[in-house]
């Protein structure tokens, strides 16, 4: 059989710094781990095609090749899903679809032939057949005590990808969170029990990444890499002598949970095996809204003195944060700026809480009768169900935080805390010849003509007379930079003030037609 993968596209968003690709000489930020993933899964003598919406167009020519279309991905991807269907119906093809959304809510597909729930591994037959049309509609998730033993997860087929293009290449090591946040559907897809690859499966996709001449950042995409310290723990030394022995071509980066700051040990692990950075949810520095949630984790620690620790064994944090919690009011805004412009996180990611299909926090709005949306994770301007907050308080004091998060004089700021309090690791490396080419682009369209240049240039300053190699960090700071700032003053604030408006706006109630004028 002949098989087109299709990543479908990206919105702009922050993660998928847009902005910042054209000054990196990249077309897209990281590739479809999924999709390669679920390609090393059919069988070896089908013929294999990927098109990435993201770098390149879908033509028809590559639809009508193919025997059957697989495409799949996260809520913020939905649009882009539907068109793909839609697309390859009418050519006559067969649609297969998966991944995290249409698993979380497999009856807003149903436009594809075949909607597959749930991981893959351990499921080769049932995805041939959704495959091959032997299977129904709906392939539902395997039941939460059978999930798949990653061991079994074959290499991803990487060689399917124009790797070139991604500013960042993922690998996984582990599925699952041991904790339970509300408002996290992680849990609902992947358990509680984190499950692990082996280290020689890790250690494999790093040489085939190699192999394929990819050089620079690699995301180890588990959601909580820590879920399982005892495996992480024996991995760490191995990506140690990996990395040493072919003097560091990976500049590892990863998610995490904050109590990953009260184990120093683990965390110097990381730094000496190349991570330089981690995602960390921190979501809210109220205690109560962090009770609500039961993100108890967070509330173990001094989130302050857990970012700094963090940031003084070698690990840039980014941060993840959340406002419209039902225990937020008025006042919570002034605490996640005063929190985060107090502490060395530049990439300061925050949102509208939004109810996720299948969370603890979509059942609790439901049987309260609060939902209001489906969560596709693409209307950043309204929350999907009725906060307690007065609405118009909320988008007001959001857009506030995120106009001064994202002020260039702010943002600057937070980038020279890290030099600052970052001591030299191995993962972080001096600047070569790529980074050149990267710091004139930078240097024509920040340092030149911007009306921030003067903290771009400060910012390179401070990286060159520091002690550690921060050279190409800060410029990769910088154009990371110009997609954060231009997105939330271009897209995102913009957007805000229209949802504002509309709220301002009374809303027209019409009587009811008499008998007679309805006659």
């Amino acid at each position: 059989m002949k098989i087109l993968l299709v990543n479908p596209e990206f919105p702009v968003t922050y993660w998928g710094f847009q902005y910042t690709m054209p000054l990196a000489g990249k077309r897209a930020n990281i590739p479809p781990l999924g999709l390669v993933t679920v390609a090393a899964l059919l069988p070896k003598d089908w013929e294999l095609r990927l098109v990435d919406l993201n770098i390149e167009p879908l033509e028809d020519e590559d639809l009508t090749w193919a025997d059957a279309v697989l495409t799949g991905g996260m809520r913020i991807q939905a649009e882009s899903m539907h068109e793909i269907i839609r697309r390859a119906r009418a050519l006559g093809r067969r649609t297969v679809v998966g991944g995290p959304a249409p698993t979380t809510s497999p009856s807003e597909y149903l436009d594809a032939d075949v909607v597959f729930c749930g991981e893959a591994e351990g499921r080769v037959d049932a995805l041939v057949d959704a495959v091959t049309g032997a299977a129904d509609t709906h392939v539902s998730s395997p039941p939460a005590g059978s999930r798949p033993d990653l061991r079994e997860s074959p290499r991803p087929r990487f060689e399917l990808l124009k790797l070139q293009s991604y500013a960042v290449a993922g690998v996984q090591f582990s599925r699952g969170c041991p904790f339970s946040c509300e408002f996290c559907d992680i849990v609902e897809i992947f358990g509680h029990k984190p499950r692990v690859k082996d280290n020689a499966q890790i250690l494999a996709e790093l040489d085939h990444l190699h192999a394929l001449g990819f050089h620079g950042s690699v995301f180890v995409v588990d959601d909580n890499f820590i879920g399982h310290r005892n495996a992480v723990r024996a991995l760490l030394p191995e990506i140690e002598r990996w990395q040493a022995a072919r003097h560091y071509p990976f500049e590892l980066f990863t998610e995490a949970s904050i109590n990953l700051a009260a184990d120093e040990e683990l965390a110097r692990a990381m730094v000496t095996a190349g991570f330089t950075a981690v995602f960390v949810g921190i979501e809210t520095p109220s205690a109560a809204a962090l009770a609500g949630a039961k993100k108890k984790q967070n509330l173990r620690l001094d989130l302050t003195l857990s970012v700094e620790r963090l940031t003084a064994l070698g690990l840039e944090v980014m941060g993840g944060f959340i406002v419209g919690f039902d225990e937020d009011d008025a006042t919570v805004f002034a605490l996640q700026h005063d929190f985060i412009a107090k502490t060395p996180i530049p990439m300061a990611m925050v949102g509208l809480l939004t109810a996720l299909p299948g969370t603890a926090l979509w059942r609790r709005l439901a049987t309260s009768g609060r939902l209001r949306g489906s969560g596709n994770g693409d209307q950043f301007e309204r929350p999907n169900f009725e906060p307690t907050m007065d609405e118009k308080t909320l988008l007001k004091g959001y857009a506030k935080l995120l106009a001064d998060l994202y002020a260039p004089a702010a943002y600057y700021q937070r980038c020279a805390a890290v030099i600052r309090q970052s001591p030299p690791t191995p993962g972080r490396r001096a600047i070569h010849f790529a980074d050149v080419v990267i710091l004139l682009r930078a240097i024509v369209s920040i340092g030149l003509s911007s009306r921030y240049r003067r903290h771009f240039w400060s910012l390179l300053f401070l990286s060159m007379v520091s002690a550690g190699k921060n050279a190409a960090w800060a410029i990769s700071q910088a154009i990371k930079g110009e997609h954060m700032i231009r997105y939330t003053y271009r897209h995102l604030l913009p957007r805000l003030d229209e949802a504002i408006q509309e709220l301002n706006t009374p809303r027209v109630t019409r009587a009811p037609a008499t008998p007679a004028a309805a006659a």
